[in-house]
């Protein structure tokens, strides 16, 4: 395409290929050594991973990439096979040891991220391994929670809402009072929106069902039947997505009879919408949609629910814009981040999830229902039973209740209430367009410039970092620590300590004093300041810190950090070294 790409985004490991590719471009640009190419191409790439399981990344075992890649090791890049394979292993020198996409993706990126908070936080714990010494909370993975594009998932009718209240470029990062805005619209437009939303929905739904079964070889009987199956009054459940184990799409099934009673109260009716897909390897995903299709026709359609086949966009469109209740529950903390619950937003719906991926941050009592303790459990069988008991009770004793509660004029106004603020709050914060200028201003900007800055000159930088990095590998064994001692100066701790750095240029490295978060809170970091060098001793030298005294004395340890202008540290080089 003739483009010279300063910044590339791997979204998964699939893709870490690139990075040698990349690295292949610039030695052939720059006659440059594969090590400088990639201290400097790496510069220009971001990893995000969306994998919450370690055996969801892609591993392949090292005859098979031989078979595909020895001869582009030797040949491009440069490097022997041994060389190669140690990009994707956490023990270079494991002979056994499978080649780990996630692995090369971290090695060949300036910066890693998840998808959101509560994945950042499972990320880490993922990638500890490769950072040796270093705290879980340092491990070098950030993250951005995922958003939706709004006006791709907007109905019809709350694409006119949204415009009288907000404007047509309300997605666009123009309009900076939009949740403001929309919490002026009134109680009787959001309910009108929302009913005729929701009959659209329905007779989708109803004749898509009907086209179904005729398909499968029901009678027109059964078939026309069908289409008078659900009511656009009736309180509406959805759930659709991908179908597979951990996202427990049978929770609601759980007790088979309470749910008939939830379906079939006369007072308070609801129905329920399905659709989705397992993967064509996955028998259990495939057995999970076998059960609903079972449960259904053993009910023999009379029951107001309805699992809809070949679920693809213009199911997943529908759903999302006529449910009132989307329901997610997956098994925490399986669920990186999550997207299908983000599409309701925007149409008034309202999420009842698993206090997981993007729900464990988005949610509150005001803007939707919650599933779980906020926890990670490990006996599954036990959980289901008290989550799918917790998910009944929430249904029957506050869902199904607000809804049906009306004034005067009919309008459930708790309800309405509860939309509004889902609306309002929630909308702006998972819409692509907080997304991409997270992306932007945090990654690709300063990637951009730090990439220019290290393929300056045919990649001087990068050849100084490699230098710097091959000379911290030969000397770092020889770093010692002195005596540390501390003094009280009213309300502050003085710490001095002496540090051994043989002949390594102490700029070259970074002294701080370290004390781990309490109750959750980021660990207290402080760089110690060099202030002179031990007479008589051969590159031996004092660094002093001052800290209050808020904490004692004993919780803090001072280490050794490697540090070179604009590398990104651990990331880059994980060398660490504590005061024992």
């Amino acid at each position: 395409l003739g483009l010279q790409p300063q910044v590339c985004h791997l979204n998964e490991g699939h893709a870490a290929f690139a990075i040698l590719e990349r690295a292949f471009c610039f030695m052939n640009e720059t006659s440059q050594p594969f090590d400088v190419a990639l201290a400097v191409t790496r510069a220009g790439n971001l990893f995000t991973t969306h994998t919450a399981v370690a055996a969801g990344f892609d591993c392949f075992t090292p005859l098979l990439i031989h078979q595909y890649l020895g001869e582009y090791a030797k040949k491009k890049l440069g490097i022997s096979f041994h060389q190669f394979l140690a990009l994707g292993r956490k023990d270079p020198d494991n002979e056994s040891e499978n080649f780990n996409m996630a692995y090369l993706a971290i090695r060949g990126s300036s910066s890693v991220n998840g998808v959101s908070r509560l994945h950042g936080e499972v990320s880490r714990h993922m990638f500890e391994p490769l950072f040796p010494q270093w705290p879980t909370i340092e491990v070098p993975v950030g993250y951005i929670t995922n958003g939706v594009h709004m006006p791709t998932w907007d109905s019809k009718e709350a694409d006119i809402v949204w415009t009288e209240a907000c404007g047509k470029d309300r997605w666009l990062g123009m309009n900076k009072t939009i949740e403001q805005d929309i919490r002026r619209t009134s109680d009787e437009r959001l309910w009108e929106m929302r009913t005729n939303s929701c009959k659209i929905l329905i007779d989708f739904t109803n004749e898509h069902f009907s086209k179904q079964l005729l398909s499968t070889g029901f009678s027109n009987e059964s078939a026309e039947q069908v289409k008078f199956l659900l009511d656009p009054n009736v309180l509406t459940l959805g759930f659709a997505r991908r179908f597979a184990t951990y996202k427990r799409p049978n929770l609601l099934l759980h007790d088979s009879q309470r749910l008939i009673r939830l379906l079939t109260n006369p007072e308070f009716p609801v129905q329920l919408i399905l659709a989705g897909k397992a993967h064509p390897a996955d028998q259990e995903g495939q057995d999970l949609i076998k059960e609903w299709v079972q449960f259904i026709r053993q009910n023999k359609f009379n029951l107001p629910i309805v699992f809809l086949v070949d679920y693809d966009m213009q199911v997943s469109e529908n759903l999302v814009q006529g449910v009132d209740v989307w329901i997610n529950t997956p098994r925490r903390p399986w669920e990186a981040s999550g997207t299908s619950g983000m599409k309701v937003l925007v149409n008034g719906g309202i999420n009842f999830s698993e206090l997981d991926g993007w729900w464990a941050e988005a949610y509150t009592s005001k803007v939707g229902w919650a599933l779980g303790d906020g926890n990670e459990h490990q006996d599954n069988d036990v959980l289901d039973d008290i989550e799918a008991e917790q998910l009944y009770d929430i249904l029957e004793q506050e869902v199904v209740p607000e809804f049906y509660h009306r004034n005067d004029k009919g309008l459930p106004t708790n309800w309405i209430s509860r939309m509004r603020e889902s609306m309002a709050e929630l909308t702006p914060r998972f819409s692509a367009d907080r997304t991409v200028r997270e992306y932007t201003e945090q990654h690709y900007m300063p990637a951009a410039t730090s990439y220019q800055e290290r393929a300056a000159n045919k990649g001087k930088i990068g050849a100084k970092i490699i230098d710097w990095q091959h000379k911290l590998e030969q000397k770092w064994d020889s770093i010692r620590f002195g005596e540390v001692r501390f003094t009280t100066i009213g309300n502050q701790y003085k710490f001095e300590v002496e540090i051994y750095f043989d002949d390594l240029d102490p700029d070259a490295l970074k002294v701080e004093l370290f004390a781990n978060g309490i109750d959750g809170e980021p660990p207290l970091v402080h760089e110690m300041i060099r202030t002179s060098k031990s007479d008589g001793l051969t590159n031996v030298y004092n660094y002093t810190a001052l800290t209050t005294t808020t904490r004692p004395a004993i919780n803090y340890t001072a280490r050794v950090i490697p540090y070179f202008p604009n590398v990104s540290v651990p990331l880059e080089i994980s060398k660490i070294k504590w005061q024992r």
